[in-house]
Protein backbone atom coordinates (compact mmCIF):
# COMPACT_ATOMS: atom_id res chain seq x y z
CA UNK A 1 0.00 0.00 0.00
CA UNK A 2 1.42 3.44 -0.39
CA UNK A 3 2.07 5.85 1.93
CA UNK A 4 -1.63 7.81 3.02
CA UNK A 5 0.33 10.71 3.82
CA UNK A 6 1.13 13.41 0.85
CA UNK A 7 4.73 14.20 0.53
CA UNK A 8 4.09 17.47 -1.16
CA UNK A 9 2.04 20.40 -0.33
CA UNK A 10 -0.87 18.41 -0.70
CA UNK A 11 -2.97 16.67 2.09
CA UNK A 12 -4.63 13.38 2.19
CA UNK A 13 -8.59 13.40 2.93
CA UNK A 14 -10.38 9.92 4.80
CA UNK A 15 -13.71 10.72 4.01
CA UNK A 16 -16.32 7.67 5.29
CA UNK A 17 -19.75 7.67 4.54
CA UNK A 18 -22.20 7.29 7.35
CA UNK A 19 -24.50 4.30 7.96
CA UNK A 20 -27.81 3.98 6.15
CA UNK A 21 -30.36 5.81 7.86
CA UNK A 22 -33.16 4.33 9.39
CA UNK A 23 -36.90 5.34 7.14
CA UNK A 24 -34.71 6.68 4.35
CA UNK A 25 -35.69 3.72 1.50
CA UNK A 26 -37.44 6.07 -1.41
CA UNK A 27 -37.56 9.23 0.22
CA UNK A 28 -35.59 12.21 -0.70
CA UNK A 29 -32.86 12.81 2.98
CA UNK A 30 -30.59 15.64 2.90
CA UNK A 31 -30.76 17.61 6.06
CA UNK A 32 -33.67 15.72 7.33
CA UNK A 33 -31.94 14.01 10.68
CA UNK A 34 -32.51 10.75 10.65
CA UNK A 35 -31.17 7.82 13.25
CA UNK A 36 -28.74 5.10 11.91
CA UNK A 37 -28.99 1.37 13.86
CA UNK A 38 -26.66 1.70 17.12
CA UNK A 39 -24.99 -1.35 15.87
CA UNK A 40 -24.04 0.12 12.46
CA UNK A 41 -23.14 3.23 13.73
CA UNK A 42 -20.31 1.16 16.45
CA UNK A 43 -19.46 -0.96 13.43
CA UNK A 44 -18.06 2.03 11.14
CA UNK A 45 -16.51 3.47 14.62
CA UNK A 46 -14.87 0.07 14.87
CA UNK A 47 -13.70 -0.11 10.98
CA UNK A 48 -12.11 3.51 11.32
CA UNK A 49 -10.28 2.86 14.78
CA UNK A 50 -9.12 -0.52 12.96
CA UNK A 51 -7.61 1.65 9.96
CA UNK A 52 -6.53 4.37 12.11
CA UNK A 53 -4.66 2.01 13.92
CA UNK A 54 -3.36 -0.37 11.00
CA UNK A 55 -2.10 3.05 8.82
CA UNK A 56 -0.98 5.39 12.58
CA UNK A 57 -3.64 7.94 11.94
CA UNK A 58 -4.38 10.53 13.57
CA UNK A 59 -6.98 9.53 16.14
CA UNK A 60 -8.80 13.13 15.19
CA UNK A 61 -12.18 12.70 13.56
CA UNK A 62 -14.35 16.20 11.68
CA UNK A 63 -18.10 14.96 11.76
CA UNK A 64 -21.30 16.17 10.14
CA UNK A 65 -23.60 17.84 12.80
CA UNK A 66 -26.67 14.90 11.58
CA UNK A 67 -27.36 12.21 13.55
CA UNK A 68 -26.46 9.50 11.57
CA UNK A 69 -22.64 10.63 10.81
CA UNK A 70 -22.51 12.23 14.71
CA UNK A 71 -23.42 9.03 15.95
CA UNK A 72 -19.85 7.56 14.66
CA UNK A 73 -18.16 10.39 16.43
CA UNK A 74 -19.62 9.65 19.61
CA UNK A 75 -18.63 6.06 19.78
CA UNK A 76 -14.67 7.41 18.63
CA UNK A 77 -15.05 10.02 21.11
CA UNK A 78 -15.98 7.23 23.45
CA UNK A 79 -12.87 5.58 23.19
CA UNK A 80 -10.75 8.68 23.41
CA UNK A 81 -10.77 10.44 20.15
CA UNK A 82 -10.98 13.98 19.13
CA UNK A 83 -14.56 14.47 17.50
CA UNK A 84 -15.18 17.98 15.51
CA UNK A 85 -18.68 18.56 14.58
CA UNK A 86 -18.50 20.73 11.44
CA UNK A 87 -21.58 22.22 10.40
CA UNK A 88 -19.85 22.71 6.24
CA UNK A 89 -19.72 18.45 6.33
CA UNK A 90 -23.63 17.86 6.47
CA UNK A 91 -25.80 17.44 3.65
CA UNK A 92 -27.20 19.64 1.23
CA UNK A 93 -30.90 20.74 1.90
CA UNK A 94 -33.61 20.29 -0.08
CA UNK A 95 -36.03 22.32 1.02
CA UNK A 96 -39.52 21.46 0.75
CA UNK A 97 -38.50 18.12 -0.99
CA UNK A 98 -36.30 16.92 2.26
CA UNK A 99 -37.70 14.04 4.02
CA UNK A 100 -40.46 13.32 1.39
CA UNK A 101 -40.58 10.25 -0.96
CA UNK A 102 -39.24 10.65 -4.13
CA UNK A 103 -42.89 9.62 -5.81
CA UNK A 104 -44.77 12.59 -4.26
CA UNK A 105 -42.34 14.79 -6.03
CA UNK A 106 -43.39 17.11 -9.16
CA UNK A 107 -41.17 15.28 -11.81
CA UNK A 108 -40.77 18.37 -13.80
CA UNK A 109 -39.21 19.95 -10.49
CA UNK A 110 -36.56 17.13 -10.82
CA UNK A 111 -36.23 17.47 -14.25
CA UNK A 112 -35.44 21.38 -13.49
CA UNK A 113 -33.14 20.60 -10.82
CA UNK A 114 -31.01 18.55 -13.47
CA UNK A 115 -31.04 21.18 -16.15
CA UNK A 116 -29.69 23.30 -14.21
CA UNK A 117 -27.70 21.28 -11.65
CA UNK A 118 -25.28 23.64 -9.62
CA UNK A 119 -27.93 26.63 -9.59
CA UNK A 120 -31.04 25.57 -9.21
CA UNK A 121 -32.41 25.51 -5.33
CA UNK A 122 -34.38 21.77 -5.63
CA UNK A 123 -37.28 22.55 -3.16
CA UNK A 124 -36.32 26.09 -2.80
CA UNK A 125 -33.30 24.94 -0.71
CA UNK A 126 -29.86 24.72 -1.39
CA UNK A 127 -27.97 25.08 -5.11
CA UNK A 128 -25.40 22.84 -5.32
CA UNK A 129 -22.53 25.42 -6.09
CA UNK A 130 -23.21 26.20 -2.35
CA UNK A 131 -22.58 22.53 -1.58
CA UNK A 132 -19.32 22.68 -3.21
CA UNK A 133 -18.16 25.86 -1.73
CA UNK A 134 -19.31 24.76 1.86
CA UNK A 135 -17.45 21.15 1.43
CA UNK A 136 -13.97 22.97 -0.49
CA UNK A 137 -13.72 25.70 2.63
CA UNK A 138 -14.14 22.60 5.24
CA UNK A 139 -11.93 20.69 3.22
CA UNK A 140 -9.19 23.72 3.12
CA UNK A 141 -9.43 24.39 6.71
CA UNK A 142 -9.03 21.20 7.75
CA UNK A 143 -6.54 20.39 5.85
CA UNK A 144 -4.20 23.86 6.20
CA UNK A 145 -1.56 22.18 8.04
CA UNK A 146 -0.87 19.33 5.48
CA UNK A 147 -2.30 16.61 7.80
CA UNK A 148 -4.29 13.73 6.78
CA UNK A 149 -7.73 14.25 7.44
CA UNK A 150 -10.25 11.67 8.64
CA UNK A 151 -14.03 12.94 8.05
CA UNK A 152 -17.78 11.16 8.65
CA UNK A 153 -20.19 12.66 6.01
CA UNK A 154 -22.78 12.47 3.63
CA UNK A 155 -22.84 11.25 -0.17
CA UNK A 156 -23.58 14.41 -1.58
CA UNK A 157 -20.39 15.94 0.30
CA UNK A 158 -18.04 13.29 -0.66
CA UNK A 159 -19.52 13.49 -4.37
CA UNK A 160 -18.90 17.49 -4.42
CA UNK A 161 -15.52 17.61 -3.48
CA UNK A 162 -14.50 14.03 -5.76
CA UNK A 163 -16.06 16.48 -8.82
CA UNK A 164 -14.09 19.36 -7.27
CA UNK A 165 -10.36 17.61 -7.08
CA UNK A 166 -10.98 15.92 -10.29
CA UNK A 167 -11.37 19.24 -11.74
CA UNK A 168 -14.04 18.29 -13.87
CA UNK A 169 -14.97 21.06 -16.74
CA UNK A 170 -18.56 20.35 -17.05
CA UNK A 171 -20.91 19.54 -14.05
CA UNK A 172 -24.26 18.71 -14.93
CA UNK A 173 -26.96 15.62 -13.73
CA UNK A 174 -24.78 13.13 -16.19
CA UNK A 175 -21.51 13.68 -14.68
CA UNK A 176 -22.27 14.24 -10.94
CA UNK A 177 -20.75 11.17 -9.20
CA UNK A 178 -22.48 8.46 -7.96
CA UNK A 179 -22.45 8.77 -4.19
CA UNK A 180 -20.43 5.97 -2.28
CA UNK A 181 -22.04 3.07 -0.71
CA UNK A 182 -22.89 3.67 3.48
CA UNK A 183 -19.69 2.95 5.51
CA UNK A 184 -17.36 3.23 2.88
CA UNK A 185 -14.02 5.02 2.26
CA UNK A 186 -13.20 7.56 -0.30
CA UNK A 187 -9.86 8.64 -0.25
CA UNK A 188 -9.01 12.44 -1.79
CA UNK A 189 -6.19 14.29 -2.03
CA UNK A 190 -6.31 18.68 -2.04
CA UNK A 191 -3.45 21.25 -2.34
CA UNK A 192 -4.50 23.56 0.45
Amino acid sequence: MTNPRPTDTSAALWLWRHPAAQGAHGRCIGRTDLAVDPRKAKRLAHRIRHTARREALPQRVHVSPLRRARAVGRWLSRWGWHCQVDARLAECDFGSWDGRPWAEIAWHEVTAWEADLLRHRPGAGEPLHQVMARARAWALSAASDGQLVLAVTHGGVISALRLQLAHAAAMCASTWPAAPRHGSLTRLTIQP
